[in-house]
């Protein structure tokens, strides 16, 4: 049966090696005049931060900072970021960074023109009114974020994440720039990409999963399974990188839409109890969920392994979906990501709460091609252990 769906992302998207050195038109471009810059330690040890505020001070425009942002960023940096946005007076904000800047730039200009809690706004559309003008510039192929009206934020005292969705959370701008992420270390590489790899294969076998957002889905899957080894084992390849951070685009803009699945409601429990970067903790738990979702939608499944370049010409269904299993193992494997939750000190006890945690993300469940139960999400992760 035909059914109402609906396609949003950000309105404009530039893209492109030097695109970083057009910063100032864009900012013209929407009026601003007073930028604050959200990031991280890392970046600005890495010289990007120092780069971009030359860029601003040479075009005459003036520059705050914020650069604290942390992995997996707490709720409360959310207040820090915004009593300096608002001690300076700032009427554009700029992101960048990976997903956790991006999403604590995201939420920070929301909350500057909305009284909050904050907690109110958890969940889908709750977000009341537009907040300061916002450009994302992402560093790492990955997230997805500059396309996403999703914002992801740690709440220590439940020990998960939790989830800001509105269309107000849209940035003005996306800029992307795969000058900015020749420097980024192999290891880093690999869990953004096996993030944004996810993100593509999530929204493809997603019940929520529209024509548009198929289209995105196998393009994204295409660009970021044939690169990232490239890119991992030659950093400075702009060609590969420059494929990496238009497939993590792509995969944001799909899974916006479609939403994610299950490897998603997974990692959040791990990611917030035991701190395990998200890539990471998405590709640990990748394998064991799509085994899992198989049956669910085999057709979809077969379909991955064909993006993939595997053989399945002749071949039962079932056994063409299993290829796709298949194929993420042997890429996990030549990029040397994690594969065992135990690594990060999670033991047989610890099951129960998580497998708990991760029925509660209904937000992600609901969009799962298998149901599952919470005996089923118990042996999940006792596969990884």
């Amino acid at each position: 049966m035909d059914r109402i769906t609906v396609f949003q992302t950000t309105g404009r998207i530039v893209m492109g090696a030097g695109a970083l050195n057009g910063l100032p038109q864009e900012i013209k471009r929407l009026g601003g005049s007073k930028a604050f810059i959200i990031t991280d330690p890392g970046l600005v040890q890495a010289g990007i931060v120092d780069r971009v505020e030359t860029i601003l001070r040479e075009a005459g425009i003036a520059s705050g900072r914020f650069d604290k942002v942390e992995p997996d960023p707490r709720i409360e940096i959310v207040f820090d970021a915004l009593a300096h946005v608002r001690a300076a007076e700032a009427d554009i904000v700029l992101g960048i960074g990976g997903g956790s800047s991006l999403d604590i730039a995201k939420v920070t200009a929301v909350m500057a023109a909305n009284e909050g809690p904050i907690g109110s706004y958890f969940g889908i559309d709750l977000v009341p009114r537009p907040g300061l003008k916002k450009i994302l510039i992402p560093t790492t192929a990955g997230t997805g974020s500059e396309v996403t009206p999703i914002a992801i934020l740690s709440d220590d005292a439940e020990k998960l994440k939790k989830g800001i969705v509105s269309p107000h959370l849209l940035p003005e701008t996306a800029l992307l720039d795969p000058e900015l992420t020749l420097g980024l270390p192999a290891k880093v590489t690999a869990a953004t990409g096996m993030d944004a790899l996810i993100h593509a294969i999530e929204a493809y076998t997603s019940k929520n999963a529209t024509s548009l957002t198929d289209v995105l889905a196998v393009q994204a899957m295409d660009l970021i399974y044939n690169n990232i080894r490239t890119a991992c084992a030659n950093g400075k390849n702009i060609e590969a990188r420059s494929r990496m951070l238009e497939g993590s685009l792509l995969a944001g803009q799909a899974f916006a839409n479609a939403g994610v699945t299950a490897v998603h409601a997974f990692a959040y429990p791990i990611g917030a109890e035991f701190h395990i970067p998200h890539g990471i903790a998405n590709t640990i738990m990748l394998i064991p969920v799509m085994e899992f979702n198989l049956m669910g939608n085999c057709s979809r499944f077969a379909d991955i392994a064909g993006i993939f370049g595997e053989d399945t010409e002749g071949m039962p269904e079932r056994r063409a979906a299993a290829l796709a299993v298949c194929a993420v193992k042997e890429l996990a494997e030549d990029l040397g990501v994690p594969r065992r939750l135990s690594e990060f000190g999670v033991m047989e006890e610890d099951v129960p709460g998580l497998a708990e945690g991760a029925m509660k993300v209904t937000r992600l469940l609901t969009n799962n091609p298998r149901d599952l139960t919470l005996e089923d999400a118990k042996n999940i992760y006792r596969s990884v252990l």
